[in-house]
């Protein structure tokens, strides 16, 4: 159940250098397209100053933030989706992924808009391709429905939401992985209508002492931009409080109790009983579990209760 995070966008438009500023790892780059050739991939925790409050109030000494695992994906250019500059490869990465941050390249560009085009347009044309194929396969006449509905959708330049598909249409297409149906989140490296961010100015911050970022009165917007990305993704934290560790969870909005249960362990779905949950509010308060179960600001749940962001969960196996 890993949420995977695929940063796409024009050769050069930045999105190495986010990824490298994210994940602090060392990755190639360069002046040239398809230097990323083969996707680099790391793990970012997400700030939440609740796992602080619950690990300071419960005495805990190992706090884990919920994480997001992005993936660097090459630069796509125009005919990717027949295989251009490797496109068919790189394509394939970003089919693996469950949502996507596109990074545009703003300070250069003199119309940054065109770059989002060409990326919407090779999304949409490997979509309308996959569409083809299908309908020559599928044999259930409910998702072949759909499948036709979305081609005709594709053949007019629309998107998934012009469809105004319903969720239970969009479960029963989901195996296919459909491209321009996965969340989009845009971030203008330079002056953008959406989220913009200056990556250039943030490899500088990194190498900033605290005291010298207060006398320079500058300050990385990094962590807004994943707090950002976290909440548009609909993506939303459960805690456990196991031992001395406080650990933040990211669920997919809607998930029930046993899968999360299936976060913490994968085991722990199949031999699922019931999870007892109380509020952060309420943990913090009581101290800790135990002391919030005796006050009855505990309550047991099955496995088809939604959790809720911030629920404190105990899974009982």
């Amino acid at each position: 159940m890993s949420y995977n995070i695929g940063i796409i966008g024009l050769p050069n438009a930045g999105k190495s250098t986010l990824f490298k500023l994210l994940t602090e790892a060392e990755v190639d780059i360069d002046s040239y397209p398809f230097t990323t050739i083969d996707p680099n991939v790391g793990m970012v925790k997400i700030p939440d100053e609740r796992v602080d409050k619950i690990a300071k109030a419960t005495g805990t000494e190992e706090k884990i933030y919920p994480v997001m695992k992005f993936v660097d994906i090459a630069g796509l250019i125009e005919g990717a989706h027949k295989g251009e500059g490797l496109g068919n490869k790189f394509l394939s990465h970003v089919k693996g992924c469950s949502a996507l941050i596109h990074v545009i390249g703003s300070f250069d560009q003199k119309n940054p808009d065109e770059g989002e085009k060409i990326i919407q347009k090779e999304l949409l044309m490997k979509d309308l391709e996959l569409t083809e194929k299908l309908i020559g396969k599928v044999k259930n006449e409910e998702k072949l429905s759909i499948i036709k509905k979305i081609k005709g959708a594709l053949m007019k330049n629309q998107s998934f939401k012009d469809l105004n598909l319903t969720k239970e249409e969009i479960e029963k297409i989901k195996e296919y992985q459909f491209l321009t149906l996965k969340p989009i989140f845009k971030l203008y490296n330079g002056p953008g209508p959406g989220f913009s961010i200056d990556l250039k100015l943030e490899e500088e911050i990194k190498e900033l002492t605290d005291e010298e970022k207060r006398q320079l009165g500058v300050e990385s917007r990094l962590d807004d931009f994943l707090v950002e990305c976290y909440n548009a993704f609909d993506l939303i934290t459960f805690f456990t409080v196991a031992g001395r560790k406080v650990q933040g969870w990211a669920i997919e909005k809607g998930a029930t109790a046993s899968e999360a249960a299936e976060k913490v362990h994968s085991d722990f779905k199949e031999d699922f009983k019931r999870a007892e949950i109380t509020g952060p509010e309420d943990i913090i308060s009581a101290k800790s579990f135990k002391k919030a179960r005796n006050a009855g600001k505990v309550k047991a749940v099955g496995a088809d209760y939604k959790i809720k962001n911030g629920d404190v969960i105990e899974f009982k196996i």
